[in-house]
């Protein structure tokens, strides 16, 4: 299967210069819920868009892309993640706390974090759309490595997986109902996310106008105010109500409004961007979101000069440590001409590394034996290890699981189940052996054998093992399990963080 190369390349273009314009569009009106009436821009820009804490990240990905290469994973991004990243609010501070504790993800996103449902990560799933362009599967699963990191088990990070495999899916298709059906495929049907995407789906068809569509919504799935702040509703919101809510749950009303306004845009940029802005909420998010999927879909080329002449064709960083990113940031990305030739780049890397038989070349983009788009049945497994860290070596994967909860108090035993798949195609007995700090006890043994068939046939094992202390312990409480197999040189070490 071909991509035209040029036609990926307008594509990537209006992603970036999408979310350039959207970002500024709507940041003058972020976190206010209330009804606003916007038709263009409202600043005085001098040529240059503001700065995007939604772009930010995405620029320090490519950068991780290119120096690990396409086999990515939220332990490498982890890292990127305590060097670079500079916030300490809501879910980005959170995670950086767990993360410094030694807390993997997606512990890391989990613990302690009541903005695990919100908004930091789905508006940075462009990145990993464009470099996986027609393979929303892979998407997909790069958006769940990053959104684990600082929104664990939340609506946030099912937010960033919807969003990532509709716009690898926009490259390859161009009705919007198909790529909204298509990026459902990958969350669960009964996901705050998915239900309120449905619920706006229904207004729409029903002919319900936007602003009445926008206060079912709100209805229905809104979180609080910002940082519960009561002046942050308008009056006519407060009098339906809208003034309360439950703190840091926000991504599922948020993304439904940049459904609502894909849907109620009926394909005009302008409209699309506007309508997404005067239904408030997180609007340089939602309309930076929709600008980029706008963008995906149509083209650079379509999208009106009047939006892009004010901005120009910069970025300008917010939240990213520019010290050690090259000189003063010069590592980056300095405008979206930049980052679009960088994006070409690593899409080509990971298309290779995948070997989809998909390729970028100068021929016509030929979709025969394009692969089918829909998660369907796949959609679960991604989410199977939530509750514990998953470790991935040559043949096999391991996870610890904690049930969500990596605490170790006196007189309490912790269970951890260790999950082992065997990826390949011959069976194999793993031996398990525990190393264990002083003063923790491990039930039945610290040792065990695990027999796991060969792929593709049901090739999994687990075994349980129950810690337990009498003393308090300050965390982190760090052990080690050692995995070998008879016969074989590998030592699968794995790591097993504990909280105190």
């Amino acid at each position: 299967m071909n991509l035209n190369a040029p036609e990926y390349r307008t594509k990537v273009l209006g992603c970036w210069l999408g979310k350039n314009i959207g970002g500024t569009l709507g940041a003058p009106f972020e976190w206010r819920r209330q009804i606003n009436d916007v038709s263009f821009y409202t600043q005085d820009l001098g040529g240059e868009p503001l700065p995007n804490d939604d772009l930010d990240i995405q620029l320090l990905w490519l950068v991780a892309l290119e120096e690990m290469g396409p086999d990515l994973d939220a332990h490498a991004l982890a890292e990127y993640w305590l060097l670079y990243v500079t916030p300490h609010w809501c879910e980005y501070g959170n995670a950086k706390i767990n993360l410094q504790t030694g807390l993997m993800p997606p512990l890391s996103g989990s613990l302690n974090n009541p903005y695990k449902h919100s908004c930091g990560c789905f508006i940075r799933s462009e990145i990993w759309g464009c470099v996986a362009p027609g393979c929303p599967d892979v998407a997909a699963r790069y958006a769940y490595e990053d959104g684990i990191l600082d929104h664990g088990d939340g609506e946030g990070l099912f937010g960033e997986v919807f969003c990532a495999a509709l716009e690898s899916a926009a490259f390859v298709q161009g009705d919007l109902r198909e790529l909204i059906d298509i990026g459902l495929s990958y969350i669960p049907g009964d996901c705050g996310i998915a239900r309120a995407v449905r619920q706006v789906i229904d207004s729409y068809d029903s002919g319900m106008p936007w602003r009445d569509a926008r206060d079912r919504l709100l209805g229905e799935f809104r979180g609080s105010t910002h940082m519960g702040y009561e002046w942050c509703t308008s009056e006519e919101d407060r009098a339906k109500g809208f003034h309360e809510g439950e703190l840091g749950w926000d991504a599922p009303s948020n993304v439904a409004l940049v459904v609502l306004g894909l849907l109620y845009g009926e394909g005009d940029f302008a409209s699309t961007l506007c309508t997404t802005v005067n239904c408030g909420e997180d609007t340089d998010c939602t309309a930076a979101t929709v600008g980029a999927i706008w963008g995906i879909i149509h083209g650079a080329e379509a999208i009106p000069e009047e939006w892009i002449e004010p901005i120009g064709r910069t970025i300008k960083t917010a939240c990213l440590n520019l010290g050690e990113l090259g000189f003063l940031g010069n590592q980056l990305p300095q405008n979206v001409d930049d980052l679009t030739a960088r994006t070409e780049a690593m899409a080509r890397q990971v298309l290779g590394r995948i070997r989809r038989g998909i390729a970028l070349s100068d021929a016509p983009t030929d979709l025969a034996g394009l692969p089918r788009l829909a998660g369907h049945d796949r959609r679960q497994a991604p989410y199977s290890a939530l509750g514990g860290t998953r470790h991935r070596f040559a043949f096999f994967d391991v996870v610890v699981d904690y049930g969500g909860d990596p605490s170790l108090k006196p007189g309490q035993a912790r269970s951890v189940t260790l999950k082992l798949t065997n990826r390949y195609k011959i069976p194999a007995t793993l031996r398990i052996k525990w190393y264990l700090p002083e003063g923790i006890e491990i039930d039945p043994a610290p040792f065990a054998s695990v027999h796991v068939k060969q792929a593709p046939f049901p090739c999994e094992g687990s075994v349980a093992f129950h810690l337990s202390t009498e003393e308090p312990l300050e965390g982190p409480i760090r052990a080690a399990v050692e995995i070998t197999r008879a016969g074989h040189a590998e030592v699968m070490v794995v790591p097993v963080v504990l909280t105190g």
